[in-house]
């Protein structure tokens, strides 16, 4: 008789381990959702309860935490929802996200939060946790999610504060330096900022407003816009001594300048903690790709240069970056075939994250230990996180085993994203995610069998919960 197999619990055998302090052949035990014990190769044996993984050949990785999604639920299924975006992110090694607030409606108050949770915990099949939009005038709002710098409020699966310093779309942006002050004052928790100088963008705009090629919005929106709203941001945080995470960052002049000022929290001094992140989009494309890819590459803000490609590389070594994400913000094929500048800006990005870092790894411009650094320990660590980002006894059973050894071409007819493309497409990859695991349970498999695009193994709203993230004092 076949063994009753007990949720949760597992025995994973033979991989390649990356832990915080090394990389060695190890077996995991878990234990209702967490790792129990880390041992050496063939000494434990099998539970009846335990379901059996092998891992050989593989690389047993933390679960990726991807920081800046745009999952469009509530608002556009057409582009995607949590479902989609969810099983989108398992399938690239993603057992964790951080959702934006431009949704439709605007999500800018606690019963919107709410609703978001209550959503997502019907929906997704990994972990989960969301930002709350600011505006110009809900400061209350934004004080009844995360407190004030007083009585500071942490809710599971709420993440922070999200400001549009430029370039949003309805109600959220917040560019007047009054209720910037006004929100860096009296809230709490942390602030994340889309930092364009939305002055400066208005300004410039005529001096681009007819041309029709592609290369006019990475000119347009040039550095200066970026370094200008992110130097205001940094002085807001300093000034009132405030958790600040600068989103997205694109080039070298910003990041030259952030030399210095930002740090992990948990190796800050005194003052303001501030972090930033850098996409992969970012650290792979460039101009030339850019004029070859054409309005499938068109983003906010932009791709930028080879030279802005080569600082942010720097940057993210020295550790002035201290994260990636993606910033996964799916529009349709039919809307991006729409040519500059009529198509919107954002791509997606969660499916294939992991392996585009991952082949980076391979071809020698980083390790496989650092890009588990930026893209699970370090996350947690820049968001309080419980639990997450690391491989040790107590944390949380959240895993990806990748396979380093085997290429896989980029393909659009892949993707579970529901836009169906990848900007990433007919770019040869390694390190896919061969089972990505959430508390112990396999969530999605990429097998012979299942072919190159995998399967989701659990159904929606079955697995996951709200992050666990300490509040910020």
């Amino acid at each position: 008789m076949e063994p009753i197999r007990t949720r949760g619990h597992m025995l994973i055998l033979g991989a390649t381990v990356v832990m915080p302090n090394s990389t060695r052949h190890a077996d995991i035990r878990v234990s209702n959702g967490t790792i129990e014990t880390i041992a050496e190769p063939k000494i434990l044996e099998p539970n009846d309860d335990e379901l059996l993984i092998d891992g050989s050949g593989l690389h047993l990785l933390p679960g990726m935490i991807d920081p800046q999604v745009h999952f469009r639920d509530p608002g556009q299924p057409d582009k995607e929802d949590l479902e989609s975006g969810s099983a989108a992110a398992v399938s690239g090694g993603i057992t964790s996200f951080l959702d934006m607030p431009n949704n439709k409606p605007a999500i800018t108050d606690l019963a919107g939060m709410q609703m978001k949770l209550d959503t997502a915990a019907a929906k997704c099949v990994n972990n989960y946790g969301f930002f709350i939009g600011a505006t110009p005038d809900n400061v209350e709002n934004l004080v009844e999610v995360v407190g004030t710098p007083d009585a500071p409020l942490s809710i599971p699966g709420i993440c922070g504060i999200k400001i549009f310093m430029g370039s949003s779309t309805g109600t959220l942006l917040v560019n007047e330096k009054e209720a910037l002050n006004t929100i860096f004052s009296k809230t709490a928790g942390l602030i994340a900022v889309h930092a364009e100088d939305e002055k400066r963008l208005n300004s410039r705009f005529p001096d681009f407003e007819d041309r029709t090629d592609i290369a006019a919005h990475a000119e347009w929106r040039d550095d200066i816009t970026a370094l200008l709203a992110t130097q205001l941001a940094v002085e807001l945080a300093q000034t009132y001594n405030h958790r600040l995470h600068i989103l997205h960052l694109t080039s070298g002049l910003e990041a030259d300048w952030l030399n210095g000022i930002t740090s992990l929290p948990s190796q800050a001094g005194e003052g303001a903690i501030i972090t930033t992140e850098v996409l992969p989009q970012h650290l792979t494309l460039n101009e030339k790709d850019v004029e070859l890819q054409g309005t499938r590459l068109k983003m906010n803000p932009p791709i930028r240069y080879q030279a802005d490609k080569e600082i942010l590389w720097k940057r993210l070594l020295d550790g002035t970056i201290q994260c990636l994400a993606t910033d996964h913000a799916p529009h349709t094929l039919e809307s991006k075939n729409l040519g500059f500048p009529r198509a919107p800006s954002g791509m997606p990005g969660v499916g294939t994250s992991l392996a585009v870092m991952l082949t980076h790894a391979q071809a020698g411009r980083c390790t496989i230990e650092q890009v588990v650094q930026w893209m699970s320990t370090n996350v947690a660590d820049c968001y309080n996180m419980i639990g997450k980002g690391r491989i040790e006894v107590g944390a949380d059973a959240d895993f990806v085993l990748v396979d380093m050894s085997t290429e896989q071409e980029v393909k659009d007819e892949h993707a579970w994203s529901r836009v169906g493309w990848n900007p990433f497409n007919g770019h040869t990859l390694v390190g896919w995610a061969k089972m990505t695991i959430v508390a112990g349970v396999p969530v999605f498999e990429r097998t012979e069998a299942t072919g190159p695009k995998g399967r989701i193994l659990v159904e929606k709203g079955t697995s996951g919960t709200p992050i666990l993230m300490a509040p910020w004092k």
